[in-house]
């Protein structure tokens, strides 16, 4: 291994807390060498350190300048402030959810609205079209027409005219 290749498989974790031990103890030449042998022979020796050095490898500092290619490509969904905040992002995609679909139903209602308005201007036309004819078919001239056709009826125009009956009031 070239000693790129050493430095991208030295996790910093690790390094800190070598160099934490070495404050801690005195130096010597068996420590150096051991320490030496250590950073060349280093693998992750828990789960915790394996998924911190595939957490860290592909993270790049935020950069200054986003491009169009970089956001439609989705590296900006890789960096760190979008990943504290997916929870803010999923809950955005809720409210836009629930915004089209109270938008949805309220124009839902709004169609139903108006055909019951049709309807009911409908019903209102029919009832003063009934009202119309009942009205004709009512007055006393269709009513003596009708009679005098059917020829079954004994009723007649009165030829005498009304006359009022006077009655004295007890005082």
């Amino acid at each position: 291994m070239n000693e790129e290749e050493k430095k991208k498989d030295i996790d910093p974790v690790e390094v800190i807390m070598n160099m934490k031990d070495r404050k801690a103890e005195p130096e010597t030449s068996e420590s150096v060498a051991a320490d030496a042998a250590l950073e060349e022979d280093v693998k992750p020796e828990s789960l915790a350190d394996v998924i911190r050095e595939h957490a860290n490898e592909g993270e790049e500092p935020l950069s200054r300048s986003f491009t169009l290619g970089k956001i439609l490509g989705g590296d900006i969904l890789n960096t760190e402030p979008i990943r504290r905040q997916i929870w803010v992002f999923l809950l955005i995609t809720l409210f836009v959810v629930i915004y089209i679909s109270n938008r949805y139903s309220c124009q839902q209602y709004l169609i139903q609205i108006d055909n019951l308005t049709k309807e009911l201007k409908d019903a209102k036309y029919k009832a003063l079209s009934s009202t119309s004819m009942l009205t004709e078919m009512s007055r006393e001239s269709r009513v003596l027409e009708q009679l005098r056709l059917s020829k079954d009826s004994t009723l007649h125009i009165s030829k005498q005219p009304p006359y009022i009956i006077n009655v004295p009031q007890n005082e």
